[in-house]
């Protein structure tokens, strides 16, 4: 593949993933985030709640002045705040509808074009899986009907495992795209995140996901993932460097992702409106920021040199 990478996407990164401590809303968010805004390798940043107010608006002036596009993660909100869209309990469902609503404000005020998102925890009984998806589809359609009359803010529920780390409702790629289906008769322009770290503990491979999920995914992060040695540190969804010597996902897969990503038409040369494939990869231990976002840079890169 000669032409530059760029040409087909635009390289984003999950900052409060490469910067952990900004997942509490609170630390000097605004200096990371300049180093990222001020990488031209980068063109998309996902940031989350920012609860200090100068620190708010420091950052909000960096977004509005970095020309980067921006998306809005709520995954904090659900995984910190142990919140579940698909609870049977309609106090505690609506208390996750309404705190994500909030968190729609957040997005707005960020100048966000995208809103990500998780299902709750998936029921042990299997005969309450069926309910569980109809209520989260329902969650998921007011949360999708408050952005929309608020303006043009997408919704895009990153799928997660459903029996290895989160235990997540929505660990199928094709139960997501069920829940697709439903959704988007109300709001249209609702999509699937599709995370390449997630898909070893989906136990689906790269072609089947991108396969069965071709016409609704609207958003791409790309990672790694420990899976086969429960004692490691990084075990699960910790989304660790692809160097690391336990992941599942390094260059090859990074490359079998990105023909996947072609095939399927999400990532098209000089689209009038480019795609995004963003990194999500944390520091762990004595593990640097700098560190692992320059290997995840340089892991791209030789995955498209290679392609």
């Amino acid at each position: 593949m000669k032409q530059p990478l760029h040409d087909y996407m635009r390289v984003g990164i999950v900052h409060f993933m490469a910067y952990p401590f900004a997942m509490s809303g609170e630390g000097p968010i605004a200096d990371s985030v300049a180093k990222i805004v001020c990488d031209e390798f980068f063109e998309s940043i996902e940031v989350t709640h920012v609860d200090v107010p100068d620190e708010h608006e420091r950052v909000k002036n960096l977004l509005a002045t970095s020309g980067v596009r921006v998306g809005f993660g709520a995954q904090p909100f659900i995984l910190r705040g142990k919140l579940d869209l698909n609870s049977p309990d309609p106090e505690k469902r609506q208390q996750a509808i309404d705190i994500l609503k909030g968190a729609v404000d957040q997005a707005y005020a960020f100048g966000a074009r995208k809103f990500g998102f998780l299902s709750g925890p998936r029921p042990q009984a299997k005969e309450q899986q069926e309910k569980a998806l109809e209520l989260l589809a329902e969650s998921i359609t007011e949360i999708g009907r408050y952005a929309q009359s608020k303006g043009d803010l997408m919704l895009s529920l990153e799928t997660f495992d459903d029996s290895t780390d989160k235990r997540a409702l929505i660990g199928s790629n094709r139960l997501a795209v069920e829940l697709a289906q439903e959704v988007r008769k109300s709001v249209p322009s609702f999509g699937l995140m599709i995370d390449l770290s997630h898909l070893p503990m989906q136990t689906e491979t790269i072609h089947e996901a991108l396969h069965v999920s071709a016409d609704y995914i609207n958003h791409a992060h790309i990672g790694t993932c420990v899976i086969n040695d429960p004692t490691d540190p990084a075990f699960g969804d910790k989304h660790p460097y692809f160097g690391h010597p336990k992941g599942e996902c390094k260059v090859p897969e990074v490359r079998e992702f990105l023909r996947g990503l072609l095939e399927n038409g999400y990532l098209v040369e000089d689209a009038a409106d480019r795609n995004i494939v963003a990194f999500e990869v944390q520091p762990l231990g004595e593990q640097t920021s700098e560190a692992v976002i320059a290997d995840a840079k340089r892991t791209l890169r030789e995955a498209w040199r290679t392609l």
